[in-house]
């Protein structure tokens, strides 16, 4: 019996006539949600071994926590766009079964719900794909969320706009029968504006850049075998121009991944089974020559790689909002909200429009967040919005004169803060508050950070560009590798004891077009005395620096040295155990003695 779906199922041979209605790129299959329901028991009542299950929950986005017997659900926002509906499902689930109250938006613009029961898991997917979000291959050894521009189509500079090829490209690959199972994930970007890169496509396994032939035809550069964790790389050109209408670009990307599968000796390791590896092993053009050899294969002949059906068209001007009859203007707050807008609002290239991004901090947003913020993109932006790599989340198509009101509706539920992608817009993974490869608690150290420059009320213009990104491993989630000031989780052993600790990174880019990994200092910091040293790095930069120097060019000209020796005189100095120093073997947000404990992560799995 074929299965039932939100739209209509097709195969590789006969695709999908998808329904362009906006949030909906995955189709959903209830006869999952029921297989899900029957082996979520059986393995509850023993009779499914634990390494079973495991690789059948992380294809519907289940992913185990470091806490016994909950669960995380990672839902995918293909391009990280979303609509007030699924605003406001994310909020009943939340509420219903998130036990912390909170989503959370991640660096790869999906939303996560935490410490979810596994029986509830099961409800909670459920009820998510009555609001068109799917968490199928949010896990796993698949194709994970494939991550866009928030403000594709709506600024100046872009070759085109890549979103319905994104919407193509995901509904071709999810449920694909060649990318269930690979030796590990495969992270996917679109970038309509090479000059920007908002996509960051060089840390990616694959990418596809926006470019237009001689001719006129639309297509993409492809990069393949970029990647952050334990073994940073940038991801260098495979083709320079691969044609987009006809699907070259999705044919040639299930090359790529039919030569990944086939690599048993990645499978071996699977702390370091990624794409990058091979293109590190054996180069780019030998991946080339092997891809071009895969594409004289017989399966090509086997595949439907027509993109009009798979396309995500949708005209979002049609849908944007009327000048208002009626609206606001400032008074006495003029000064925090011009700076609201020089921070938070950019035109659009349709005149009398603008993008907002509301700075979300840490990522979180609570029920009446959500709800909240979908009666906004109701009222203000025509229903649309799309969540960023930076945790934040953008409203589009926001007329002129709404500014001051949507910023007003945003102050009232406490998301109007000024400062988007700026200094205090720190980024953080979960780290120990779930994740089972968590060393530390990054996300209390994104607060005890993020209160330390709120206390030096920085006003100078280029301290404020600066990046700071913590993960609490080295794995990278936050992206630590490519900020100003990165930090991952490690630890210090004194004696019997255990000092919560952080690795520095600094010099990282991923800014105008231009992504570089940072350098790691010789030196361990503990988690106490991270929120110091930041304080000391910005004013050091701030007294040093030349006219118009950025933190970057900063610490390129002075070296790691420099950034070594203001901080290991004290900051990094030993610490012994007694009663005088205790604080410091607590980590942040935490009241227990520090201990390392690390699961094994499922990302491997």
């Amino acid at each position: 019996m074929e299965p039932t779906t939100v739209g209509r199922k097709g195969t590789l041979k006969n695709p999908e006539v998808y329904e362009n209605v906006p949030g909906h790129i995955i189709p959903a299959i209830t006869q999952e949600f029921d297989d899900f329901d029957n082996e979520a028991e059986k393995f509850l009542e023993g009779q499914t071994p634990e390494n079973e299950f495991i690789g059948f929950r992380l294809k519907q986005g289940v992913y185990g926590q470091r806490q016994p017997d909950v669960q995380m659900i990672r839902v995918k926002l293909p391009f990280g766009g979303i609509t007030p509906d699924q605003m406001d499902a994310f909020a009943d689930v939340v509420e219903k079964y998130a036990p912390l109250n909170k989503g959370h938006i991640t660096t790869r613009q999906n939303i996560q719900i935490h410490h979810i029961p596994l029986r509830d898991a099961a409800k909670a997917i459920r009820e998510l794909a009555d609001a068109n979000l799917s968490s199928r291959e949010g896990c796993g050894n698949t194709v994970r969320n494939v991550t866009g521009d928030p403000w594709a189509g709506i600024l100046e500079g872009e070759v085109f706009d890549p979103t319905p090829y994104v919407g193509a490209y995901v509904r071709y690959f999810v449920r694909h029968p060649t990318t269930q199972l690979m030796p590990r994930k495969i992270k996917t970007a679109f970038e309509g504006t090479p000059g920007e890169d908002r996509s960051i496509t060089g840390i990616h396994d694959i990418a596809f850049i926006s470019k237009v032939d001689a001719a006129g035809n639309r297509g993409f550069e492809v990069r393949v075998g970029g990647g952050t964790s334990i073994m940073p790389r940038i991801a260098p050109t495979l083709y320079d121009f691969v044609l987009a209408d006809n699907g070259d670009y999705l044919k040639v990307a299930e090359a790529v991944f039919r030569i990944f599968d086939a690599q048993d000796w990645l499978r071996v390791n699977r702390a370091r089974a990624r794409i990058k590896v091979f293109v590190d092993k054996f180069g780019i053009d030998e991946l080339r020559t092997q891809v071009d050899e895969q594409l004289k294969g017989d399966w090509v002949a086997e595949r439907d790689f027509s993109v009009a059906a798979r396309r995500f068209d949708i005209d979002e001007e049609a849908g944007a909002p009327a000048v208002p009859a009626a609206f606001g203007s400032p008074n006495g707050d003029l000064s925090e909200f011009e700076r609201f807008c020089e921070s938070n609002v950019r035109a659009q290239k349709q005149a009398g429009f603008n993008a907002v991004e509301i700075k979300v901090y840490r990522g979180d947003l609570t029920p009446s967040q959500f709800r909240d913020l979908g009666q906004i993109m109701r009222d203000f932006s025509g229903g649309w919005a799309r969540t960023t790599v930076g945790q934040n989340l953008v409203l589009r198509w926001v007329r002129d004169e709404a500014i001051y009101d949507v910023w007003q509706r945003l102050t009232a539920i406490g998301l109007g803060e000024a400062g988007a992608q700026e200094i205090t817009d720190n980024v953080s993974c979960p780290g120990t508050d779930s994740c089972k490869l968590g060393i530390t608690s990054s996300m209390g150290l994104n607060a005890a950070i993020n209160a330390k420059l709120l206390e030096m009320d920085i006003q100078d213009p280029l301290s404020r560009r600066i990046h700071i990104k913590n993960s609490g491993c080295p794995n990278g989630c936050s992206q630590h590798h490519i900020a100003d000031l990165g930090f991952y989780g490690a630890s210090i052993k004194v004696g019997e004891h255990t000092i919560p600790a952080y690795v520095a990174h600094v010099g990282g880019t991923y800014e105008q077009g231009q992504v570089g990994y940072g350098t790691r200092l010789k030196v361990r910091l503990p988690a106490k005395r991270v929120p110091v040293a930041v304080e000391r790095w910005i004013r050091m930069y701030e007294a040093e620096r030349t006219e118009g120097e950025t933190f970057k060019a900063y610490a390129d000209r002075v070296g790691t040295t420099r950034f070594e020796d203001e901080v290991k005189h004290d900051l990094a100095l030993p610490v012994e155990f007694g009663l005088d120093t205790m604080n410091m073997f607590l980590d942040w947000d935490r009241s227990v003695p520090f201990q390392v404990i690390r699961g094994e992560g499922e990302c491997a799995v």
